[in-house]
This record gives structure tokens, sequence and C-alpha cells, in this order.
């Protein structure tokens, strides 16, 4: 079995892919030093695939601590590189936190990646690279705009720091700007876990359906789209995960016609951030609670994507519907809430 390390293994996104990878037949291990997760996601991964991912709890910014993992696995065949911090608002608040940590955890990585000869390295990437395109769908050849935010911008920079890279190595590069990943996996084992208050819309969609948000705002209604509120393009994560796993399956078999290439992973439809509370509100029954609010720093007025080039380049293909996104989104609501009573009333001495 090829090894692959997964940096931020224990996030929403890089815990999916887990679960993908192992289900396609490769060995995984984890890095996440679990400053914006829980290891106990792990735990759910373990029982979808019967698979222990070893973790290492490293914060990818120390180069010692980072180089060290590559000293004890020197067998790596590729590199899913998830782990970053990602809240838009945050960065617009903390613009050298983000900097900091998105660039010094890539250099780092890819310093290590030059040093072991790791062949194959494939990163999260976003479609915050665009800005507020002229033109939508966006395709690849869009020309980027200026970010919206710092972390937009640490997403361009770091889309040229390995294009670079990949001109002076051998490593054979991926870069995957997704969309906006929503939903869970239908065992509702794993799912997103945001700590704190939620900074993306679905997790704040089930949490004000579930009572732990009283009022749940939208952010913008004068926006010069069809309802006033932002367009997004809402993905599955395991449609997301499917493609990261296709996405390293082709730079394997040495058919990527590119040193390093650029796919976008979307749905291909865009949806207004009021649709989207009317489909949620649809498969669950429940009446949200929401209340119209001023634009948010930081925020896009619409994008969506053309995902033809990894629909045909990686043969993938999205199976999840939006109504299927909001409802595995609720029900892993509601499993978490199920658990969070579970453990209060095991703590209190409670069967």
């Amino acid at each position: 079995m090829k090894k692959i390390l997964v940096t931020g293994g224990c996030g929403y996104i890089g815990s999916h892919t887990i679960v993908d990878l192992i289900e396609n037949g490769f060995e995984v291990i984890s890095v996440d030093n679990n400053s914006r997760s829980s290891a106990r996601i792990l735990e759910g991964v373990e029982k979808i695939t019967g698979k222990k991912v070893k973790n290492y709890k490293v914060d990818l910014c120390n180069f010692d601590d980072t180089f060290a993992i590559f000293q004890e696995n020197e067998d790596i065949s590729g590199i899913i590189h998830f782990a970053a911090f990602k809240a838009v608002g945050e960065s617009v608040e903390q613009p050298l936190l983000y900097f900091e940590n998105n660039m010094v955890s890539l250099i780092n990585l890819l310093k290590c990646v030059q040093e072991f000869n790791v062949p194959n390295f494939v990163f999260s990437s976003s479609c915050t690279v665009y800005g507020n395109p002229d033109q939508i769908p966006v395709t690849e050849n869009t020309p980027p705009k200026p970010a919206e935010s710092p972390y937009g911008y640490t997403k361009q920079m770091g889309e040229q720091v390995i294009n670079e890279f990949s001109k002076a190595h051998p490593t054979k590069c991926i870069l995957l700007r997704y969309f906006n990943p929503v939903g869970a996996h239908p065992s509702t084992l794993i799912g997103e876990l945001p700590l704190g208050k939620p900074a993306n819309l679905v997790p704040a969609i089930t949490q004000t359906a579930i009572g732990k948000i009283p009022v749940m705002n939208v952010f913008g209604t004068d926006y010069p789209t069809r309802d006033g509120s932002c367009v997004r393009d809402y993905i599955h994560v395991c449609d997301i995960a499917s493609a990261h796993t296709k996405a390293l399956e082709l730079l394997l078999s040495g058919k990527s016609k590119k040193r390093c290439d650029v796919f976008n992973l979307g749905s291909g439809n865009g949806v207004t951030v009021l649709e989207a509370i009317q489909a949620f509100e649809k498969v669950s029954g429940v009446k949200l609670n929401y209340v119209l609010g001023p634009r948010r720093p930081g925020d896009v007025i619409a994008i969506y994507a053309n995902n033809d080039h990894a629909c045909q380049a990686l043969d993938w293909s999205i199976k999840y519907s939006l109504d299927e996104m909001m409802l595995t989104a609720w029900k892993w609501e509601q499993k978490i809430q199920t658990d969070a009573r579970f453990y209060q009333n095991k703590s209190a001495g409670l069967n």
C-alpha cells in the first residue's frame, strides 16, 4: 500500500479524505496539532474504515518537529496538505496570524518534501483565489482578481509558492480549488466540528436549527444577485474527498501532463444564501430563525465553478444533491447533540 501523509487530518475535509483514501487501498498517517480540530474525529474514521490512523500532534510551523515526522516515515508516496487557518472573517481581523500560520507551515512542509524527495503533492486551495470574478462560472484559466481577505491571499500565495517549487524540484503537484464543502459522511460518524461560533453557512444553519445559536445572521441583502444574498457553489464533502483521492491517483499513475496542474472542485451550480436556507428548511422540516443584516467584510459577491476539467481529467463526478448535502449536515448536527448529552450524563454519573 502507498503511504500518504494528510496534514490537517482531524479537520473536516481532511477526515473525510482519509476515509476515502483508506477505502481506495491507501495507508494513511495524519498530522494535526488540533488547534482548530478534535482528535476524536479519528475515532469516527476508525469506525467507518476499521483502520486506526496515527496522528502526529505537531504544529507544522515548527520545522524540527515536522522534519521528525519525515525521518520516521521515509516511505511517504504523497502528501495532501489541508492544514491551515480558514475563517475569512477572522483573517480580516488577524491578518498576521493567517500569513504566518498558513505560509510558514506550507514552506516547512515543502522543505521536507525536497529533503526526502516526496514525489507527489496535493494542495488544498480555494475559490477565494479568484476574488470577485468578472464572469461566472469560473474556469481554471479565469484571471485571478485581488483576494477579498487575507485568507484568500494565503491561498493565492500558496499556489505561487508551489508553482515555483514544482519548476525547481521533480515533485508533481496538483492544486485543488474547491468551493463550499458542506454536509457530512452518511454514517454520521464524522462531519464538521467548528470550534466556537461557526464561520461557515451550513454549520451556522444547523446549529441555529438545533438551538445552539439563538438567531442566525444573513450577511448582506443588497448584493446584485437574484435575491440580494451572496451566491456560492455548495458541494458535498464526500465529493470533495473523492476528488483528492483521484488527484493523488492521477499523480501516482504518472499520467499527469503538467508538473503543477489546477482543478476546480465545485458542483457547477450557484446557490444563494437564502436558497440554501430554504433547502435546509425543506429537508429538515425546521423553520430557521434568521435575521437579515449588513454585508460582512471579506465576502465575495458571487462565485461558482466550471468543473469540466476535474470531471474529465480526474474521472470525477458529483454524487450528492443540495438536498442531500443539507440532510446529511442536519443528521450530523443531531448526532453530535445526542453525543454531547451522552457525555454530559456520563460525567454526571447518569446512565
